[in-house]
């Protein structure tokens, strides 16, 4: 059952990769073996971390004036709701709820992991043509580091294969994604 879970999981990052979005949604597998607290704070931190994102991610594709940075915006908002999909269902599964306690005592050690302001994305939508896609991309990328520590803590300290796993892709693609940005911000 988990090889099953591993592979759906495996075949969902990579269709997420692509062009063109899935005619359907397909099914969640449900995520199998233990778990303990770190699994459930990191799936409910980094669904955290992408409604924060979304409306980022939703103007870099809309309004990026360079084809690459809208198509890898494109692409990352197909992924972060991928990965959204799977995140709440396995949180269903384990009965957890999909939100963090917002206690700030709870996420010690966590590292000192900053939110997305609104006046983050005020300035984003006051960006000018000329600035937009710098703009955009420095904020995206301070976005996926906190994603990325996230993922490295869970892929330390978890106890769900499944969900360190995904820690692991999210971890790999999110640096391929940062060595994209930083050479669209050198261009």
């Amino acid at each position: 059952m988990r090889r099953r879970a591993v592979l759906a999981l495996a075949a969902a990052v990579l269709a997420a990769g692509c062009g063109s979005p899935a005619p359907q949604e397909a099914p969640v597998a449900a995520v199998a073996g233990p778990h303990n607290e770190t699994d459930v704070m990191f799936l409910q931190m980094v669904l955290d971390h992408h409604r924060q994102g979304a409306e980022l991610v939703a103007l870099a594709a809309d309004r990026g004036r360079r084809p690459e940075v809208r198509q890898l915006a494109a692409r990352m908002k197909q992924q972060w709701a991928d990965e959204s999909r799977t995140m709440t269902a396995w949180l269903q599964g384990w009965g957890a709820p999909l939100e963090a306690d917002q206690d700030a005592g709870v996420h010690a050690g966590h590292g000192d992991l900053h939110s997305l302001r609104p006046s983050d994305i005020e300035e984003l939508k006051a960006a000018g043509e000329a600035d937009f896609d710098r703009t955009a991309l420095s904020l995206l990328l301070g976005h996926l580091h906190n994603t990325v520590e996230v993922a490295r803590m869970e892929s330390g300290k978890g106890a769900n294969a499944d969900a360190k796993a995904l820690a692991g892709q999210i971890t790999t693609t999110r640096q391929e994604q940062v060595q994209q940005m930083l050479k669209l911000l050198a261009s």
